[in-house]
This record gives C-alpha cells, structure tokens and sequence, in this order.
C-alpha cells in the first residue's frame, strides 16, 4: 500500500498501463515535459518517449479524430482533455464516431479510447474551466461514462477503463486532485458497479465524484444528530448500476441525489425516474437532488453558492424526512 494523492494515483496506473501493454499510447496538450497542467503525466514521456506520450496542438477535434485512427489500427489510445470546457470541439467526434464505429461497423472495429477529463468546479478558475459536461455522454449510446472519486478508485479504474474494448469517458474531479489516500496496485471492483461507502438506515445519499466526500461529511453531521445515512458512490455514470441504489432505498425509504451539474436534465433526474419506478411502494418521500444551479457556471467569486454544499445536502436530508427546511418551510411529520 501507497499513499498517494488522486493525481498522483492517475499518474500511477497511467504509468502501470503503459508498462504492461505497448499499444497504449497517451495523446494531449502540454501533456510531455510540463505534465500536464494538473501534472498528472509527470514524467510519462521522459520514461516512455515521445511515440507513447504525445504533446499535441491545441486542437480538441484533431485529438480525439488521431485517436480514432490510432484504434483502427489497433492502439489504445489515452486522450486527454485540458478542461472540461474544453471538450466541445470534440463533441462531433467523440458522440458521431467514437461511439458509434462498433455499432456502425457490425462489430468488426472496435474503438479502446480512454477520454480523461478534468471536471467540476471548486478551484477558483475562470470561464470554462470549471464545468460538469458529464450527462450530455451519459445520453450518448455506445459510450461508457465513468468518474473516480478516491486516489484507490483513480488508480483502479483508469487502468480498468484503458483494458476496456468500449470507449470511455474518465472524469477526474479536479479539486479532489490533492486528496490523499492509500492505493493498492492489485485492489480490483468492477468499474461499472457503485460501491457502498457507509451503511445507513434513515436516508441514501447518491453522490458520485467531487461530492462523494461532501457527502460523506454530510452523513456524519447527520449521524451526530440521530439520522443514520447511507452513502453512494455511484461510480459508473452509464451504465448506471441502479441495483445497488435500488437496494439501498428498499431498506431506508428515503433518497438525496447530488451532483454539481445543473439540475434540468442531469444525472440526478435520470435516477430519481428510474429509483421511483423501481421503488415507489418503498419510497416514504419524493427523491430530493441537489445540485448545481441551471445557470452558466458563475465566476469563481460566486462559484461557493453554486456549488452544493454540506448545509444543502443536510436540507435535502431534513426535506426527505418530512422536518422543517427552506424549499417548504415547514414540517410534514
């Protein structure tokens, strides 16, 4: 067991894929010398050469178009995503040819690229730079779409994605970078299922990259005043692995849904639709989500009252057990 911090932890399985297989080849921006702005690639090209980790042009489109061509000819190809806002100009690519070649070609190609992508907020950064794009590839059949929230699981399951056949979008969440934590380079969890993190009676909480920890502080404050929480790291955002939250709701009748993207049309909605028909004679309340705002991503002055945070994550427990809280004001109980 090491302890790493979770950009350390990525830069470790990067470096462990690349020493176990040739065909894995690293594509990005500053990604050589510098390491990257989050140095998560520190020192990969200096160990392994300019052939397998590739500085490119600023030139979203042209990264992950290379990739394509890379997996046609039978490399597994590691792209790299500056920021999340950054992603746009590889839209076309990533949702009209990455996900679809295997479908399109009946099966006869398949296209092994990993897509690493910073994402979130909580880093005081300006326009762009700050943004969870993650449900518009979660939408995306052919795509699978996946986020760490612990240096373990950073470790694991870029690894897990790099040796996955199917495309993969890897969100890292960026203020969580410097979290630390110990990692086993042998630890194996299937990188499609959630994972309980504590166990609980009263309320699930369904959070999944940099708010796993705020949910988990949020479980804590609960526990101290009586409530107990169950919390979810969901993992793998498509497929989602509804059976494990399913599971969970069964028993504490209650779920909070979080994630720092905007609430129209997000994660949280999709889970909420799905956990309600699958649960509704368990259900004691309607799902509560908790997220960020449908507004563009504010200025980093602002971005603490977009964010979700512990104090709303406990309002949404308090809603969800029918107490006093500022969506309604009153008790139901």
């Amino acid at each position: 067991m090491t302890e790493l911090t979770l950009a350390k932890a990525v830069n470790s399985g990067l470096r462990r894929a690349l020493a176990d297989d040739d065909r894995v080849v690293l594509l990005g921006e500053d990604i050589g010398p510098l390491g990257g702005v989050f140095r998560v690639t520190d020192g990969l090209q200096r160990d392994f050469g300019t052939d397998r980790v590739m500085d490119m042009p600023l030139a979203e489109s042209g990264i992950i178009g290379m990739a394509v061509g890379l997996a046609y000819r039978g490399f597994r190809p590691v792209c790299e995503i500056q920021f999340d806002g950054f992603i746009y100009p590889a839209f076309d690519q990533i949702v009209a040819q990455v996900a679809k070649l295997h479908y399109r070609t009946r099966g006869a190609v398949r296209m092994p690229i990993t897509i690493r992508v910073p994402f979130g907020g909580g880093i005081g950064a300006v326009e762009h730079h700050s943004e969870s794009p993650e449900a518009y590839f979660a939408h995306t059949a052919g795509l699978r779409v996946v986020t760490c929230s612990t240096p373990q699981d950073a470790h694991t399951m870029i690894r897990q994605a790099i040796a996955c056949d199917d495309p993969v979008l890897f969100f890292e969440p960026k203020r969580r970078y410097w979290t630390k934590g110990e990692v086993d380079e042998d630890a194996d969890f299937p990188f499609d299922r959630a994972r309980v993190l504590l166990e609980g009676a009263d309320v699930t909480i369904v959070a999944y990259g940099p708010l796993v920890a705020t949910a988990i502080d949020a479980a804590i404050a609960a526990g101290d005043e009586g409530t107990s929480v169950e919390v979810i790291d969901l993992r793998s955002l498509s497929p989602l692995d509804l059976d494990t939250v399913e599971a969970s709701v069964r028993k504490t009748g209650r779920l909070v849904i979080t994630h720092e993207a905007a609430q129209f049309g997000g994660l949280g909605a999709e889970i909420a639709a799905s956990i309600t028909d699958r649960c509704f004679l368990y259900l004691e309340a309607a799902p509560a989500r908790v997220t960020g705002f449908d507004t563009p991503y504010p200025s980093a002055r602002a971005e603490e009252h977009f964010l979700p945070d512990l104090d709303r994550i406990l309002d949404a427990v308090d809603r969800v057990l029918g107490r006093q809280n500022a969506l309604t004001g009153w008790s139901a109980s």
